[in-house]
């Protein structure tokens, strides 16, 4: 399937917001304390092994790009069985958990203006998915977009 340029925006915004996450601001901080901590470290840990996970199991169909590669088949194992976008999943985890990890209110903020894209950004993916592969509305009814639908 052809990009467009609403593929290219979207993945353009997603890698200014991960450029603008790395800068370092201290406007809003506070003291994330041991239990904030280890929220953080799990997050991160989770969010890590999840992506690598995912990839993995995405193989050759994986693309920074929400439409579909051309000859790409539907993925519905692993953790694509509970979550339609685990990668957007893990990226959330990862980038929260290092904001309640090191204090940053700035990060937090950032990684909340990700899910609203990633929100916008899998909502076109889908209709594109829908329209390359008829078993996608299924397929919807059963996993959840970012979490497994028992959550």
């Amino acid at each position: 399937m052809k990009k467009t340029n609403s593929d290219y925006l979207y993945v353009g915004i997603q890698f200014m917001l991960f450029a603008v996450y790395i800068i370092q601001v201290t406007v809003i901080t506070f003291a994330s304390g041991t239990i904030l901590n280890l929220i953080g470290i799990i997050l991160i840990t989770l969010g890590i092994l999840m992506g690598l996970l995912s990839v993995i199991q995405l193989n050759k169909n994986l693309s920074p790009f929400p439409t579909p590669i051309t000859g790409g088949k539907l993925i519905e194992t692993g953790l694509y069985k509970y979550i339609r976008h685990p990668i957007y999943t893990s990226i959330l985890s990862t980038l929260l958990g290092y904001g309640l990890y090191s204090g940053s209110g700035y990060k937090i903020l950032i990684t909340i203006t990700l899910l609203v894209l990633f929100f916008y950004k899998s909502k076109y993916e889908e209709k594109k998915l829908s329209s390359v592969f008829s078993e996608y509305p299924e397929y919807v009814k059963k996993t959840g977009r970012f979490l497994p639908k028992a959550l």
